[in-house]
């Protein structure tokens, strides 16, 4: 992208934000303050609430994806936001995974109504956030790279975009966010920080996926610097985070690919540490493996490496698999 005054102005206002989000315990070895809740897909159904709960906590989560639910259902929000409470179970995200950036100006407009009824959903349930991404610009696949995703039209969009989806339902207690995105808007601490100077809107916050950002191999041989850098700097407006591994298929070009966390080369041991040292509760939520045993997997390896850095996770004691 050029330089331009606009550009300098939005890192500007980014630089004067961030002593606001910088998040707690500035270096990786801040002390454990609370457990983690973690929590992923639990593979049961959720018509009964009280059973889906239960089954969260048998599971040894303090945290849960939003179950099934409209947002014109008064009785299954109140029995869903009535058992979790009952459990002491977090719900994380309501994720609506559609493309605000949809090239079809109809399908644009249609993705943007679902993601803000996806926000007032949440703000319903008492979840931590609304979750999206901010688009992107290719036809196939709809998440897909191009290099319209990296221009300052689409960063704009973005912008009017959550602001749009915000100043509708006016959320009193969840909040909207843009997942990282390997090649597009947010794609680094930098870029975030931009995005929530230019939206301006406190019911705007951070989702991370470190394994999102792992675009380089520097950055897959250096994911402690980076988790490092996003807690550092982003750590105070984080409202719940995505865990899975990477691991590197060697070829001829870049070619990561998600695994079972504990499988790859993301330092979880410094991401749990930071995660407990945050003045917020923050949820993480296991992700995109391949089926109910890998999810296992992964919740165990990453209570093992909670164990070995000191950090408890939340509903453990629960657990009977």
């Amino acid at each position: 992208m050029k330089s331009s005054r606009r550009d300098f102005l939005k890192f500007a206002a980014a630089a004067a934000l961030l002593p606001a989000v910088r998040g707690a315990g500035g270096n990786e070895t801040a002390p454990a303050a609370h457990p983690v809740r973690m929590g992923a897909p639990l593979f049961c159904s959720d018509e009964d609430p009280e059973a889906w709960a239960l089954r969260a906590r048998q599971l040894g989560y303090g945290a849960v994806y939003a179950p099934g639910c409209r947002l014109d259902d008064r009785a299954r929000i109140d029995a869903i936001v009535t058992a979790a409470a009952q459990h002491d179970i977090v719900i994380s995200e309501v994720g609506r995974w559609v493309n605000l950036m949809d090239r079809d100006p109809e399908k644009a407009k249609k993705n943007l109504d679902y993601v803000t009824e996806g926000l007032a959903l949440a703000d319903e349930l008492d979840a931590r956030c609304c979750v999206d991404i901010a688009g992107s610009m290719a036809e196939e696949p709809w998440f897909g790279p191009d290099p319209g995703n990296l221009t300052e039209e689409f960063f704009d969009r973005a912008v009017e975009n959550a602001r749009k989806i915000i100043d509708a339902v006016r959320p009193r207690r969840a909040k909207f966010a843009y997942e990282m995105s390997g090649w597009a808007y947010p794609y680094d601490v930098d870029s975030y920080l931009s995005l929530i100077a230019a939206i301006d809107r406190p019911q705007f916050g951070v989702h991370l996926d470190i394994c999102n950002i792992v675009n380089s191999p520097q950055k897959f041989w250096g994911t402690t610097e980076l988790i490092n850098d996003v807690f550092d700097r982003l750590g105070g407006m984080l409202v719940s985070c995505h865990a899975k591994d990477l691991r590197w298929e060697a070829e001829k070009n870049i070619h990561f690919v998600e695994c079972v966390c504990g499988e790859g080369k993301v330092d979880w041991g410094t991401a749990l540490r930071r995660l407990a040292a945050l003045p917020a509760d923050v949820p993480l939520m296991i992700e995109h493996m391949p089926g109910e045993a890998a999810y296992l997997r992964s919740r165990d390896n990453l209570k093992e490496f909670a164990r070995e850095n000191g950090v408890e996770i939340f509903g453990s004691e629960e657990q009977t698999l």
